[in-house]
């Protein structure tokens, strides 16, 4: 059973998350937060599995409240929520920790899927609207210099062609038929690489990449 905390400052969005996941077998909403404090002090109590997390709030919103949960209880997964597309608290929710994010309009399906996503460890951002978030709002903190950042420089050579490949909106599957090698090997290389960097998954990887200026916004893949 995936248990699951629904944080959002409005009621009626709460009471529709919680029937939609309520409705399968292998997910139940434990817990509902109206703002980014009380979600917290929830996460703390009941130790979720995922915490759905809306990033427009009053008082505490949903970035600040994502970095203090994935910073105090590991082991609990965020995945972000916002009315918009495009929207630059994604990409800060991303820093803060965030596994992923959809937006609020997705269908029961995808919702109820992205929640499992993200239980498993993966990031349910898809891999082309990441990139495009990226792109919009993320610019390097400074200017490539010419030795790269220690994370970085430790990296290996393929290591370094998988980063851009998932920077790129690569999928493990197509990053394996770019190179020429197993998916196995791949994952393997995305292990490797997500440890020297300090990640946890794809989406921060990505973040990492393009802050260092190692990945420039709107290259082509």
């Amino acid at each position: 059973m995936i248990r699951v905390l629904v944080v959002d400052d409005h009621a009626v969005v709460r009471s529709g998350f919680r029937m939609i996941l309520n409705t399968q077998d292998d997910l139940s909403v434990v817990g509902e937060a109206g703002d980014g404090d009380e979600a917290l002090v929830l996460a703390r109590d009941l130790l979720p599995d995922v915490v759905l997390m809306d990033l427009h709030m009053p008082e505490t919103d949903g970035v600040t409240a994502t970095g203090r949960i994935t910073a105090e209880l590991p082991g609990v997964r965020v995945l972000a929520l916002s009315t918009f597309d495009l929207d630059e608290y994604v990409v800060e929710a991303l820093r803060a920790g965030a596994s992923g994010f959809l937006p609020k309009d997705v269908s029961p399906e995808e919702l109820m899927e992205g929640v499992r996503v993200v239980h498993r460890g993966d990031s349910v951002v898809a891999p082309r609207l990441l990139t495009r978030l990226i792109g919009t709002f993320v610019r390097p903190v400074r200017p490539r210099p010419s030795t790269m950042p220690p994370e970085l420089a430790g990296l290996t050579g393929r290591e370094r062609e998988v980063l851009v490949l998932i920077a790129h909106g690569r999928s493990n599957p197509e990053i394996a038929e770019a190179l020429g090698v197993a998916a196995s090997t791949v994952k393997n290389h995305v292990t490797g690489l997500f440890a020297k960097l300090g990640v946890r998954d794809r989406a921060q990887a990505v973040v990492v990449a393009y802050e260092a200026g190692f990945v420039t916004p709107g290259a082509a893949g």
